[in-house]
C-alpha cells in the first residue's frame, strides 16, 4: 500500500518572509513566472466514476475504512480533493453482472406514456451505489454531479435493446414503428434528475450517450452529432420547462478526441453548439492532441489505463499506469488542449474485475485498499478548486513545465512537473499584476512521498523558492493567509 491515511501529509502555510535562504537563492537555476494578465479556460475540476455497481464497494466498506477511503477521494487537505461524481444513468431492466438498473424496467407500448411523471418509474433509491457516493461527495462540498446514460431504454431504440448499439427512435435517419422516442428519452432523464433531487443531489450535468461511435455487448447506443443535435433540440427545453434551466447538456462522450471533433463540428453544423455546456471526450481511440474549435467548453470525461496490471508506481520507465504518466496526461489536456474538466474511469474497483487493471485509483479487496499514485496525480491538481481561471506560465529553464490558475477566493495555484532524473531548484514569482498573497504552501508527489509538504523559502526578490524531485510533481498555492485550506 502506497498510503493510508496515517502516511497523508498535514497542510502547510509558510509566511514568505518567514524563511528566507540565501543558499537557495544562490543553488536557484529555474524560474516560472505567473502572468494574471494571461488567461485562458475556466476550470469545472477533477473527477471519476462509480458506474457499473463500483461505487458499492464503498458502500460494503466498514468504518473506518469507508471514510478512509472517502477522505481519499474527496478531502482537500489530505486526499485528491475531487470535485465532479461522474454517475451512470442506468438502462438495463435488472443488476445482473454490474450492470447499472433503469428507472424504467418495463417499457409502455408508446412513447407518449412516458412523461416526466410517468407511473412506471421505479427508483431504488441506490442507483447502483451512486446515490450514496454522491451524498457522500457533497458532505466534502462537491457541487458538480454529472449524470451520464450509456443507452436509453431498449424501448426507445432501433435494436428494442439497451445493448448492442442501436440509435435512439426520432433521429434522423431512423425509421421506427413504435414512434417517435425522443421526447420519451427526454421525459425519462427528467425524471432521473428529480429522483436525485429528492434525495438532496443536484444534478448539474447531463450526457445522454456514451462512446456512441462504439457498440458494445452491454448498453451502449450509437449516434453521429447531428443524430445527438436532434435530441438535444428537444432535451434542452424539456429541461427549461421543468425548471432545470441550470442543467448543462454535455455532448457525447466520444471513444476518443478525433470522433469528439467531428461531433463538435456536426453540433455545430445542425445549430445545436450554443445548447450545448460542454463537448465531452474519452481518450481510448485517440489521445488529445491541441484544443477543439467549438465554443462549449470541453471535457475529459472517462480515460484510464485499461491493458495494464495493477501498479501502484509513481514513475516505472514511464509505463501507462504510472502516477507520472498520469500527472503529465492530466497537465496535457488542461494546459495544452485547454480542458475545463478531467475525469478519471472508476475511482474504485476490485481485483477480480478486468484482470485487476489500472483502469482504478484504488483497488477495493474486501474489507482492506490500496492506493496506487495515480490517485496522487490527481492530488496533484487540488490546489485548483472550481471555477479557477488558467492564466499565464512561463518556464525559463530545462526540463520543467508549469500552469497557474487564479482560483475564486483569489489565491493562486501552481502546478510544475520535473522530467529531469534529478532534483531541480526552482523559484516562482507571481509577477508584477499579482496581489498581495503573504502566505504561500506547496505539496510534492515522487517515488517516496505522497502529496507530502515541501519547504518553502524566499528571496529578496520575492520569488518563493523549492525543491521540484527528479521526475516529481510540486503544487504550490499563495494565498492571502490563513492555513491555505481550499473547499
Amino acid at each position: 500500500m502506497h498510503a493510508v491515511l496515517s502516511h497523508l501529509a498535514v497542510l502547510a502555510a509558510v509566511p514568505l518572509f518567514a524563511c528566507a535562504g540565501p543558499s537557495l537563492e544562490v543553488r536557484q537555476l529555474q524560474r516560472v513566472t505567473v502572468d494574471l494578465t494571461k488567461t485562458y479556460q475556466t476550470i469545472d475540476g477533477f473527477g471519476f466514476s462509480g458506474a457499473f455497481q463500483r461505487a458499492n464497494l464503498i458502500v460494503k466498506l466498514q468504518e473506518p475504512k469507508q471514510r478512509e477511503v472517502l477522505d481519499l477521494l474527496f478531502n482537500t487537505t489530505t486526499g485528491a480533493g475531487f470535485s465532479i461524481v461522474r454517475n451512470g444513468i442506468g438502462s438495463t431492466p435488472n443488476s445482473n453482472k454490474d450492470y447499472m438498473n433503469t428507472i424504467l424496467p418495463k417499457c409502455p407500448s408508446t412513447p407518449a406514456e412516458v412523461t416526466i411523471n410517468y407511473s412506471g418509474y421505479s427508483w431504488d433509491g441506490k442507483d447502483s451505489g451512486q446515490l450514496f457516493l454522491s451524498q457522500k461527495a457533497q458532505e466534502y462540498g462537491v457541487k458538480t454531479f454529472y449524470a451520464n446514460a450509456w443507452s436509453a431504454p431498449g424501448c426507445m431504440k432501433t435494436n428494442n435493446q439497451d445493448t448492442n448499439g442501436g440509435q435512439l427512435c426520432g433521429v434522423s435517419g431512423t425509421n421506427c414503428r413504435s414512434g417517435d422516442w425522443k421526447q420519451a428519452y427526454a421525459n425519462y432523464l427528467v425524471a432521473y434528475i428529480n429522483f436525485y433531487a429528492s434525495a438532496g443531489i443536484k444534478v448539474t450535468h447531463l450526457g445522454f450517450l456514451n462512446e456512441p461511435d462504439f457498440s458494445t455487448s452491454y448498453a451502449s447506443m450509437q449516434s453521429s452529432g447531428t443524430q445527438a443535435a436532434d435530441f438535444i433540440k428537444v432535451l434542452r427545453p424539456t429541461l427549461d420547462r421543468a425548471n432545470l434551466t441550470s442543467v448543462g447538456i454535455n455532448c457525447c462522450d466520444a471513444t476518443g478526441w478525433n470522433v469528439a471533433t467531428q461531433h463538435a463540428q456536426q453540433l455545430a453544423a445542425a445549430g445545436a453548439e450554443s445548447l450545448v455546456y460542454a463537448v465531452t471526450s474519452h481518450e481510448y481511440t485517440s489521445r488529445i492532441s491541441g484544443t477543439m474549435r467549438t465554443a462549449a467548453r470541453v471535457w475529459q470525461t472517462e480515460y484510464s489505463d485499461l491493458n495494464g496490471g495493477w501498479s501502484t508506481a509513481w514513475y516505472s520507465n514511464g509505463g501507462a499506469g504510472d502516477g507520472y504518466t498520469w500527472a503529465n496526461t492530466i497537465f496535457n489536456g488542461i494546459v495544452n488542449s485547454n480542458l475545463s474538466a478531467y475525469i478519471f474511469w472508476e475511482g474504485v474497483q476490485d481485483r477480480a474485475t478486468n484482470n485487476n487493471n489500472n483502469e482504478k485509483l484504488i483497488l477495493i479487496d474486501g474489507q482492506s485498499y490500496t492506493v496506487s499514485k495515480r490517485l496522487w496525480a490527481f492530488a496533484q491538481f487540488r490546489v485548483v478548486r472550481p471555477g479557477a481561471v488558467r492564466v499565464g506560465a512561463t518556464v525559463a529553464g530545462s526540463n520543467l513545465k508549469a500552469a497557474a490558475f487564479r482560483n475564486v477566493d483569489g489565491s493562486i495555484a501552481v502546478v510544475v512537473i520535473n522530467s529531469a532524473a534529478g532534483t531541480q531548484t526552482l523559484g516562482v514569482a507571481l509577477g508584477a499584476a499579482a496581489p498581495g498573497l503573504p502566505v504561500v504552501s506547496a505539496w510534492y508527489t515522487d517515488n517516496s512521498h505522497d502529496m507530502s509538504v515541501a519547504g518553502v523559502a524566499v528571496g529578496s526578490d520575492g520569488v518563493a523558492t523549492v525543491g521540484v524531485s527528479g521526475r516529481g510533481m510540486i503544487s504550490l498555492l499563495f494565498t492571502a493567509g490563513g492555513n491555505g485550506t481550499m473547499v
